[in-house]
């Protein structure tokens, strides 16, 4: 069963325009047309971009994209190439999925000390900063001092 650019869009839940760039690209070979010129997709092009879409969301450049669809292309002799570039991408998603946890657990700690910070359970921040802010102050002006002496001295 075929399926226009409305259709394919609609069930993907993917805008039109996107499809049309992914073929503009050379992302979807052997597109179809009608006698009209529209664009006919079949259920493996549905799949295809699907998975397209979920490497673009997870931040795949469109280079390494084309590149996994010009080794598909030339056949099965290319799986092990295909393997080892979506190896190393695997690889770098693991990377970026530890940053973010890492990101969201700061988030989360700091929302639990704004929860204390608003129940009492602890002094405001601001009150934190500039108690770190006269630290600082007092510790310039001791250097300060200090090397006045040292230049006396010499």
């Amino acid at each position: 069963m075929a399926f226009t650019i409305k259709e394919a869009s609609e069930r993907l839940g993917c805008q039109a325009h996107t499809i049309r760039f992914y073929e503009k690209e050379g992302l979807l070979p052997y597109i179809k047309r009608d006698k009209n010129g529209n664009r006919l997709f079949e259920q493996d092009h549905l799949d295809w971009i699907q998975l397209m879409t979920c490497f673009r969301a997870t931040g795949m450049k469109l280079s390494l994209l084309k590149e996994m669809v010009n080794l598909a292309l030339d056949g099965d002799s290319t799986i092990p190439q295909r393997k080892a570039i979506l190896n190393q991408y695997k690889e770098d998603l693991f990377r970026r999925q530890n940053e973010l946890a890492e990101a969201l657990d700061a988030v989360n700690n700091k929302l639990s000390i704004y929860e204390d910070i608003e129940k009492g359970r602890i002094p405001s921040e601001s009150q934190l900063l500039i108690k770190l802010e006269e630290s600082e102050r007092q510790q310039t002006q001791k250097e300060g001092l200090t090397n006045a002496a040292k230049n006396l001295g010499q």
